[in-house]
């Protein structure tokens, strides 16, 4: 029951990422722990705002298929790396939102003080360096960026976030998202106000970091 519930679970949030336009139709990728050792992850070739739990692939932390009639996603290796560095975190998602997608690509810093949700929910984005996509290369930058932030801005690549529940690392996706829209059109409006040093402290402090 735990496994179908869980693979329900992913592709629902997968659905959701399309749904709300953070993603394309062939991009981005869900995980989830299942157990220590099973990790239930999103499919490669299909339909991401169709999928459903009959198409969500299992795969060992040592990087096994447990179910070789689905294609598991290109990068299963980047999130497996992640979830060996990190076993605090269960679960990992991985879109091209357009507005934080844009700071991978236009060395424009991030600025996660612009509102109090901002800071509390996604704390301090870090840039890991371009690798190919699906490589391994990918796979040891994310993790090694991972240990740092639970925000990882993949230059020229898209973004990935990590959560100890599916909600929490979606979450995490879509206030980066409304954020980075927050920030650009602060910008093209000319005139914005960040949080002082004591706001964030006080926010980091809520947020028992």
């Amino acid at each position: 029951m735990l496994k179908q519930s869980i693979k329900k679970n992913v592709a629902y949030y997968m659905r959701r990422l399309y749904k709300q336009g953070l993603t394309t139709c062939s991009g981005g990728n869900v995980s989830c722990k299942i157990d220590k050792n099973t990790i239930a992850i999103t499919p490669s070739q299909l339909d991401k705002g169709r999928l459903k739990k009959k198409d969500i692939g299992l795969v060992s932390l040592q990087g096994e298929n447990l179910n070789p009639k689905i294609k598991l996603s290109m990068e299963t290796e980047m999130h497996l790396a992640i979830y060996r560095a990190r076993p605090d975190i269960n679960a990992i998602t991985h879109a091209h939102p357009a507005f934080a997608s844009s700071f991978c690509v236009s060395k424009v810093p991030v600025l996660s003080n612009l509102t109090g949700e901002a800071r509390a929910i996604i704390g301090n984005p870090i840039l890991a360096p371009y690798e190919l996509m699906g490589t391994q290369n990918l796979a040891n930058s994310a993790a090694k960026a991972a240990l740092k932030t639970d925000i990882i801005l993949l230059e020229n690549h898209g973004i990935l976030t990590v959560g100890k529940t599916l909600f929490e690392a979606y979450d995490k996706m879509e206030v980066f998202e409304m954020s980075s829209k927050i920030q650009f059109i602060t910008h093209v409006m000319g005139n914005f106000k960040q949080l002082n040093d004591d706001e964030i402290k006080a926010i980091d402090k809520l947020m028992g970091r």
